[in-house]
């Protein structure tokens, strides 16, 4: 069966990217015989982001719509505003920023069997300065330590899913802890999962967000917030079950 496809770019403050980003996408969507859909969301952008989004790429980017929100949410805020926008059967996410080729979506679908609720990219070679290097180690670490392992590199921005995943688990982060959420939501329901190795290159425009202390610190305050919400969440399950039997 052909399955169809949203692609979610979450992009903030990325004028100097967002054009030669959706071009890049558009252009192998195309190539890819599927049917599409392009979500370029603005998160709450202070730059032209928005401005090109709407003036530039709009009126000749095939199957483009934009999502925009004010004031910024966050990247798991964008994430999930371009996930209630999606209307196809897959899920694709990759941010704005030019360091993944998402010509590299092949080798995501050609991993997702029927088996398969979720593929990853893995940073193999992490084109990141050594702080965001480490930080990823550290939060690597304690998610494994928390919640099982689920696969090598959890924060990669670069993953598809099947969209009726999101009927079973619940979303709440609006930042950086996203990932984690929806791993460690969709392991604890018995989903499959794997990934690939997939290139990642230096950013050469555009400043990132991640390594900013306080997303560092929120995203740890907030998975220990959830690790409770989900030991929660499943034991009152068990306990419907139980009932139900």
């Amino acid at each position: 069966m052909m399955l169809s496809l949203s692609i979610v770019l979450p992009a903030y403050n990325e004028e100097a990217n967002v054009v030669a980003a959706v071009e890049e996408v558009s252009h192998v969507a195309q190539g890819l015989t599927i049917d599409y859909e392009l979500i370029l969301v603005n998160d709450g952008s202070r730059d032209r982001t928005g401005e090109l989004a709407r003036t530039e790429l709009a009126p000749r980017i095939p199957n483009l719509r934009i999502v925009e929100h004010f004031p910024n949410r966050g990247y798991g805020g964008a994430l999930k505003a371009g996930f209630v926008a999606a209307t196809r059967d897959l899920i694709v996410f990759i941010p704005a920023d030019k360091q993944f080729k998402f010509s590299e979506v092949a080798l995501l679908l050609a991993k997702l069997t029927q088996e398969m609720a979720l593929v990853s990219g893995w940073r193999v070679h992490r084109q990141d300065n050594l702080v965001r290097r480490l930080n990823g180690l550290g939060w690597n670490t304690v998610v494994a330590l928390l919640f099982g392992r689920t696969i090598h590199d959890i924060d990669c921005g670069f993953k598809i899913f099947r969209r009726e995943v999101l009927n079973r688990i619940h979303i709440e982060s609006d930042g950086a802890m996203i990932d984690t959420e929806m791993l460690a939501e969709m392991k604890a329901r018995g989903y499959k999962m794997t990934d690939v190795p997939v290139t990642h290159l230096p950013r050469v425009a555009g400043s990132p967000t991640g390594a900013n202390m306080k997303v560092i610190l929120r995203a740890f305050r907030d998975l220990f917030k959830f690790r409770l919400r989900l030991w929660r969440e499943l034991r009152d399950e068990r306990q419907v079950t139980q009932a139900e039997v």
